[in-house]
C-alpha cells in the first residue's frame, strides 16, 4: 500500500475551505466576522460552534473540539489522518500522489477502513447485478420501474440487487482479495456451522445506506418472495462503522435542501424517502423503520430546527410515533406535522400525484403539533372526563418538553384557548411537571456519578482550558494526555501559575510566531527584523528556561522548527506573489485614473496616493500572512497533540464588535505586540524563580540539618541573586509583591 507525498498534502491542506468542510455536517449562519452553528460533537441547543473563514479553523467554546478542515474531518467522521486527507482530495478533486508505506503504516490501516472498503466492493456488486445481470434486469429492475422509480432515483440512491444465489457475493469479494473476517464484521456475510460464507441480502433489493459525509455504512434488502416465514427487511448488523441509532436514510442526499428550505421532512421507509425526492421534495429522511432515537434527532438538529413529521393515517402507528414528538421538543426543534389522506403513505401519494399537487399538499396541510395531538387524543376520549383529563395531562407533560420559556408560554395559549382551561392552571401544571422532570434528572445524574466514581475514582486529565471534554471516537490510538514533566512536591505549589504563564506566552508564539516584533541594528548599521518567537526563543535561553508542559513543548518545538526550516523560503514566494498582486493593482489603478483625471496635477496626486494605499496594502497582507503562519500549519499537522494545542491556543472566543471600530481605531493585539510579549516572558520568568526559590529553600534546610556551613553560604547567595531578579521582575510587571496563591 502506498501514502501521500507531502507536496499533494500541502496541496490539499492549502485548497480545503473549512466553511465549505463543515457546511457539509453543520448548517452554518454568517455572525461578524465568521459563522457559527450548533456544535457536531456534543448536544446543544444553543450554537457555540464557531468557524473562521479567516484562520480556517473551526471550535467548539463549549465541549472545545474543532482545528482545521482536516482535524475537523477526522474528529467528525472517526478518520485517520490519512482517510482525512484522501476524503478532502477527493472533495475538492486533487489528485493524490502517493509513495509507499512503510511497515509500520501498513499495520496500522484500521478495521474500520477495510470494512468500508469491502462495502464499496459490495455496493458496486449490487449495482451491477440490477443493471447487468439477467435476474437483476428481470427481477429487482423490474420491481423498482413497477413502484415507479426513475433511473435518475436508482442512480442518486445507488439502489442495487443481491442475486438468488446463496455466496454469489462472498465468492467474488473471496476472488479479489477481500478478507472473510471483514465481509461478516461488516454484515455483508454470515458463517456456517463449517465456516461456510453465506450472503445475507440474497434474493433482494438493496438500499445502500450512506452516513452524513457519503459513506457506505450498511444496506437495507427487501425481499420480494411472497413467502411470509421470510423476513420482509434485512439490514446490516451493527459495527464499528454502522450504528442505526445514529444514522438517517437519505441525509446524504438531502443535507443541502435541508439547509436551504431550513426544514426537514421525516417519513418512515427507503421507499418514501425516494418517492418523495423524485416528486422534487428532496429536504426528507426516513428513520428506517426504527424509533427515533437522540442521536437522529441531533443529526437533523445540525441542519435545522424546522422538522414536519409525516404520517399516513394509520391511528396505531400515529399514536406509537407520539413519542417522537416529544423526544423533538426536548432538543428545541420546532414541529409541524402532516397527516396524509386515507390509505396513502409518502410513497403512494407521491406516486399517485404531480410533483405540484404534493408539494401543494405538504405545503397547505401541514399542522401544528398541539393541535395535531389534540384532535388525535380527544377522539378516542370522547366526552368522557376521566380520558378527557388523561388526554389534556399527556398534552401538558409535551408542553413541559420545550426548553424555550416563551416558545412554551405560546404553546399554553394555545392549548388553553382548544381545551377551553384556563392559561393559568395549564401554566401551573406545565410548571409542575419540569420541576419535577428537573428532581428525576438530578436524582439520576446523582445515581450515575456514584455509580461512576465506584466504578473508577480516578479523576480524568484535564484538558489545557481546564474542561473536562469527552473526545470523539477515533480508529487511532487515542493521543497521551497532556501532563507535565515530573515536579517535586515544592514545585507544586507554584505549578499552576507557572502554567498559566507558558500557556500565554505560547499563545503568543504560535499565534504571531513568524510575524516582526521589532528591527535589530546589526554590527555593519544594517537592520534586520526579529520574529517574535525568535525573540521568545532567545528570551528563553537567556536564562535555560524550558516549557515545562510536554503538549506545549511539543507545538513549541515544531513552531520553532517550521521558522528554522520553512519560513524564509516561503516567505520569499508570498513576497513574490504580493509583487505581482501590487503591479497588478498598480495597472488597474493607472488606468481608472487616466480615465477619469482632469489635469496632470490631478493625476500625480491620484498616483501618489495609489503608491501609498498599495504600499500600506502590500505591507498589511505580507504581516496577515506571517502573523497566521505557523498557526495555519501546525492546525493542520499530523501530530494529535500539536493540532489539538495550536487549535486550542489560536481560537478567538469573541470579536471585537464593529460599533468599538467604526468611528475610531483600536489598538489590536497585533499592534501591542512590542508590549505584551515581553511581558509574558517576564512572567515565565518570574514563575521560575519562584520554583527554583522553592528548590533553595528546601536546599537551605538540608545543609542546616547537617549543619554544612559552606553549603548554606552558597544557597544563600543562589538566594540572594534570585530574589534581586525576582524583585527586578516584579518592578517590571508593575512592582508585584504578592505570591501566587497556594
Amino acid at each position: 500500500m502506498r501514502r501521500i507525498d507531502q507536496p499533494t498534502v500541502q496541496r490539499i491542506l492549502d485548497t480545503a475551505d473549512i466553511v465549505d468542510v463543515v457546511s457539509d455536517f453543520v448548517s452554518l449562519k454568517r455572525r461578524g466576522s465568521g459563522y457559527i452553528g450548533l456544535c457536531p460533537f456534543h448536544n446543544e441547543r444553543t450554537p457555540s460552534f464557531s468557524v473562521s473563514k479567516s484562520k480556517n479553523i473551526c471550535k467548539c467554546f463549549s465541549c472545545g473540539q474543532g482545528g482545521s478542515p482536516v482535524n475537523f474531518i477526522m474528529l467528525h467522521e472517526q478518520m485517520s489522518y490519512y482517510e482525512a486527507l484522501m476524503y478532502l482530495a477527493k472533495k475538492y478533486g486533487i489528485e493524490v500522489k502517493e509513495r509507499e508505506m512503510t511497515e509500520e503504516e501498513r499495520k496500522a490501516e484500521g478495521e474500520r477502513e477495510s470494512m468500508l472498503a469491502v462495502n464499496e466492493f459490495a455496493l458496486e456488486f449490487f449495482r451491477n447485478s440490477l443493471n447487468s445481470t439477467p435476474d437483476g434486469r428481470n427481477i429487482g429492475l423490474a420491481y423498482f420501474r413497477e413502484r415507479g422509480i426513475s433511473d435518475t432515483m436508482i442512480e442518486r440512491f445507488k439502489l442495487g440487487y443481491s442475486p438468488e444465489s446463496r455466496d454469489a457475493l462472498a465468492k467474488e469479494a473471496v476472488a479479489k482479495g477481500y478478507s472473510p473476517d471483514y465481509l461478516v464484521k461488516a454484515g455483508l456475510c454470515y458463517t456456517r456451522e463449517h465456516g461456510e460464507l453465506r450472503d445475507r441480502f440474497r434474493g433482494r433489493v438493496i438500499y445502500p445506506i450512506f452516513s452524513v459525509s457519503g459513506k457506505i455504512v450498511a444496506f437495507g434488502g427487501r425481499t420480494l418472495r411472497k413467502d411470509k416465514e421470510i423476513a420482509k427487511y434485512v439490514n446490516s448488523p451493527e459495527s464499528v462503522i454502522y450504528s442505526k441509532s445514529r444514522e438517517l436514510y437519505g441525509l446524504f442526499q438531502a443535507k443541502r435542501a435541508i439547509a436551504a428550505a431550513d426544514r426537514c421532512y421525516l417519513v418512515e421507509g427507503y421507499m418514501d424517502v425516494i418517492s418523495l425526492h423524485q416528486s422534487g421534495i428532496e429536504n426528507v429522511v426516513a428513520s428506517s423503520g426504527t424509533a427515533l432515537t437522540e442521536g437522529q434527532i441531533r443529526l437533523i438538529h445540525r441542519f435545522t430546527e424546522n422538522v414536519t413529521l409525516v404520517y399516513d393515517s394509520d391511528a396505531a402507528g400515529i399514536k406509537a410515533s407520539l413519542r417522537g414528538i416529544g423526544m423533538l421538543l426536548s432538543e428545541g426543534l420546532n414541529i409541524k406535522v402532516l397527516l396524509l389522506p386515507e390509505g396513502e403513505d409518502p410513497d403512494s401519494f407521491s406516486q399517485h400525484h404531480s410533483s405540484s399537487e404534493v408539494a401543494a399538499y405538504f405545503k397547505e396541510h401541514e399542522t401544528d403539533f398541539i393541535r395535531f395531538m389534540t384532535d388525535i387524543l380527544l377522539k378516542d376520549a370522547g366526552d368522557d372526563p376521566l380520558r378527557r383529563s388523561k388526554v389534556i395531562s399527556e398534552i401538558v407533560r409535551t408542553i413541559a418538553l420545550i426548553p424555550d420559556e416563551i416558545t412554551r408560554t405560546v404553546y399554553i395559549g394555545e392549548c388553553s384557548r382548544m381545551m377551553a382551561i384556563e392559561e393559568s392552571v395549564l401554566t401551573l401544571q406545565v410548571a409542575k411537571e419540569r420541576a419535577e422532570r428537573a428532581h428525576r434528572a438530578a436524582e439520576d445524574a446523582g445515581r450515575a456519578r456514584a455509580a461512576q466514581s465506584i466504578a473508577s475514582p480516578a479523576p480524568a486529565a484535564d484538558n489545557l482550558s481546564g474542561q473536562a471534554v469527552t473526545p470523539a471516537p477515533t480508529t487511532q490510538q487515542p493521543a497521551p494526555p497532556l501532563k507535565t514533566r515530573p515536579l517535586s512536591e515544592e514545585e507544586r505549589e507554584n505549578r499552576h501559575f507557572l502554567l498559566q504563564a507558558e500557556h500565554e506566552l505560547m499563545r503568543y508564539a504560535l499565534k504571531y510566531g513568524a510575524a516582526t516584533l521589532a528591527d535589530t541594528e546589526t554590527s555593519d548599521g544594517n537592520t534586520i527584523p526579529v520574529t517574535v518567537l525568535d525573540y521568545i526563543d532567545a528570551m528563553l535561553a537567556e536564562d535555560d528556561i524550558r516549557i515545562t508542559n510536554l503538549a506545549l513543548a511539543s507545538a513549541y518545538d515544531a513552531a520553532l522548527n517550521l521558522l528554522r526550516t520553512r519560513w524564509d523560503e516561503d516567505r520569499d514566494g508570498r513576497m513574490a506573489r504580493q509583487q505581482a498582486d501590487d503591479a497588478e493593482a498598480f495597472r488597474l489603478g493607472i488606468e481608472q485614473i487616466t480615465r477619469s483625471a482632469i489635469d496632470m496635477s490631478s493625476i500625480k496626486r491620484a498616483e501618489d496616493a495609489l503608491h501609498q494605499q498599495i504600499a500600506t496594502d502590500s505591507a498589511r497582507a505580507i504581516d496577515e500572512y506571517a502573523c497566521n503562519y505557523i498557526e495555519r500549519i501546525l492546525i493542520s499537522d499530523p501530530d494529535d497533540n500539536i493540532r489539538r494545542v495550536t487549535t486550542e491556543l489560536v481560537s478567538e472566543k469573541h470579536q471585537l464588535s464593529k460599533i468599538h471600530t467604526k468611528f475610531s481605531h483600536v489598538e489590536t493585539e497585533r499592534e501591542r505586540l512590542p508590549v505584551l510579549v515581553p511581558r509574558a516572558i517576564a512572567d515565565l520568568k518570574y514563575a521560575t524563580v519562584e520554583l527554583r526559590l522553592h528548590r533553595q529553600r528546601k536546599a537551605l534546610l538540608d545543609a542546616q540539618q547537617q549543619n554544612d556551613s559552606d553549603a548554606i553560604i552558597d544557597v544563600m547567595r543562589q538566594m540572594q541573586e534570585l530574589n534581586a531578579i525576582k524583585m527586578e521582575l516584579a518592578r517590571f510587571l508593575g512592582e508585584r509583591i504578592l505570591s501566587p496563591k497556594k
